[in-house]
């Protein structure tokens, strides 16, 4: 069951959602309009290989943190949200780009956020086809949450678990 205004926010004022820095702006008819963060990962062209398993990977990532980025045409990165989020065991999220962005041809791949999720989310966004400025604290994506039949009794505990930043290997 997707969850309402109403059970959003009964979610939240018993903090068994919780989002930070929250506003009420942010919840909407059926979820959460969640920003733009401060800092990104932009995926640099390389000659060499990476290889997944080796902790190389800074290599092939340039980071930036400011108040404003140009997406070039076609290009990949990582971005935050501003929020913090922390997710009870009986609600998943569904993200979606906010419309206005899609409409411009931005991508990012289909995410899911799981059971007792607990960070900031870190989204891959691919450009469109003309260079695009995006504004930190921008509502960019949109968070749907959905209740459980039943509560998560084995949940993800892996290396995003309470992260600040962007989450990958690369941000410490």
């Amino acid at each position: 069951m997707i969850l309402s205004y109403n059970e959003i926010m009964k979610y939240i004022k018993n903090r068994k959602l919780v989002i930070e820095p929250f506003g009420e702006d942010i919840v909407r008819e059926n979820g959460l309009d969640l920003r733009f963060g401060g800092e990104i990962a932009r995926l640099k062209t390389a000659n060499s290989i990476l290889d997944t398993r080796a902790s190389n990977i800074e290599e092939y990532y340039l980071i930036e943190r400011g108040e404003e980025f140009i997406i070039k045409p076609h290009e990949k990165i990582l971005f935050h949200t501003l929020e913090y989020i922390k997710m009870p065991n009986d609600l998943i999220g569904f993200i979606n780009l906010r419309s206005s962005y899609a409409r411009l041809g931005i991508v990012i791949p289909p995410t899911i956020i799981d059971a007792e999720f607990e960070g900031q989310l870190t989204i891959g966004l691919t450009g469109t086809s003309f260079p695009v400025k995006i504004r930190r604290g921008e509502r960019i994506i949109h968070l749907i949450l959905a209740k459980l039949t039943t509560p998560t009794i084995k949940p993800y505990k892996g290396r995003y678990k309470g992260q600040k930043g962007v989450q990958i290997p690369i941000f410490k």
